[in-house]
């Protein structure tokens, strides 16, 4: 089987697993007890909370608030950071994003949303005229997880900040954390990530915040993370996602180069009269996202499954939404006759290159295939 669906979800590491799993049976205490394994194991978060942010940011500068998973960080940012005149955001966000900023609207606070480019980044013109001396918030995608497209959301926070420095700015980066080298800038005020993404286990995120950001709790209880999100911590998911964050970061240049190379081959021997590509140059490598005229997307990933070959349509969030096509393909103004024919396919840092020609093979016979059947 050939699983190329990772922006979806991916494989946890097995030697992280094995790290991990003595929290699961034998450092299973509580860490807020205040007996002495409890109060141990407290100190390991606190060191494993300075290790993930560590990546991506100046530990003493910024703080990690563990959560369930990057949907849950996203709706803190949004619901506790945009309190008041209006927010900004993208046609282009992820349904965490996007659904908990109507949902703002619907209790009072303005929402905007910028324009996208074809690639699907956002339109920075555009982002920047809606924000003005009432904005709170601003929220940008750091890859789109249906198009690979990379903001430079160290720039665009700059930007905003110009425009009024009261704004806070969060950007949801699940798709980018443990993928692309990067480090955020003191303008970037909240960023989200999830454990899943990069070889750890559902069910652990984080919302990475600077120290003196105030923020309210978006989970309330008994008062964990410093006040911050309550609910006892998992600590073996906590642990997984720094396992795998450290094991991800420690050859993050060299899987950027690897994964570009297994990109481009795909890209390379996919037929290009069956396959229009929607993905362009200087996105993520991690995901490759093309279309196919007259067939459906569905059709094409159930025919691949048969054959050994696992792909998405695009965000498995969205998968239970009752629309049809994608808004974010919409957004990007992908062709009517093209956009039903969407398929994302996205690797990890383990994908090969004899993986995407086998790949290749099975895309270029199942549209063929479908085409026939349709004529």
């Amino acid at each position: 089987m050939i699983y190329f669906d990772n922006a979806a979800t991916t494989k946890p590491d097995e030697n992280c697993l094995s790290a991990a799993a003595k929290y699961l049976t034998e450092k299973f205490y509580n860490p807020s007890a205040l007996y002495a394994e409890g109060y141990n194991l407290h100190l390991e978060l606190e060191e494993a909370r300075r290790n993930i942010v560590s990546h991506i940011a100046d530990p003493d500068e910024y703080e990690a608030v563990l959560t369930s998973c990057g949907t849950e960080a996203d709706n803190q940012a949004l619901f506790c950071g945009g309190r008041r005149g209006n927010i900004v955001t993208t046609y282009g966000e992820h349904a965490a994003v996007f659904s908990a900023a109507n949902e703002l609207a619907r209790r009072g606070i303005e929402a905007r949303f910028a324009a996208l480019n074809p690639d699907g980044g956002v339109n920075v013109d555009s982002l920047l005229s809606l924000t003005d001396g009432k904005t709170s918030l601003v929220s940008v995608i750091h890859v789109n997880n249906e198009t690979g497209a990379v903001n430079d959301i160290n720039a665009i926070a700059a930007a905003v900040k110009k425009k009024n420095p009261r704004t806070l700015f969060h950007a949801d980066g699940v798709q980018a954390y443990g993928k692309i080298p990067f480090r955020l800038s003191q303008n970037v005020d909240m960023y989200s990530l999830s454990a899943h993404k990069i070889g750890g286990v559902k069910g652990t995120g984080a919302l990475i915040k600077r120290k003196k950001l105030v923020l309210s709790p978006y989970i309330w209880g008994g008062g964990q993370e410093k006040g911050q999100r309550s609910g006892t911590e998992n600590v073996f998911g906590i642990k997984m996602l720094e396992f795998a964050a450290g094991k991800v970061y420690g050859s993050i240049e060299d899987n950027y180069k690897k994964i570009s190379a297994v990109k481009n081959r795909l890209w390379e021997l996919l037929d290009k009269e069956l396959f229009v590509r929607i993905s362009q140059g200087g996105g993520s490598p991690y995901i490759l996202t093309v279309a196919a005229e007259g067939v459906r997307g569905e059709t094409i990933l159930h025919m691949c499954d048969d054959e050994g070959l696992i792909i998405g349509t695009g965000s498995a969030c969205s998968s239970n939404s009752a629309k049809r096509y994608s808004r974010v393909m919409q957004a990007c103004g992908i062709k009517e006759n093209l956009i039903d024919g969407v398929l994302r396919i996205s690797f990890c840092s383990n994908s090969t290159i004899p993986e995407a020609e086998r790949a290749a093979e099975i895309l270029n016979g199942a549209v063929r295939k479908d085409r026939e059947m349709t004529k």
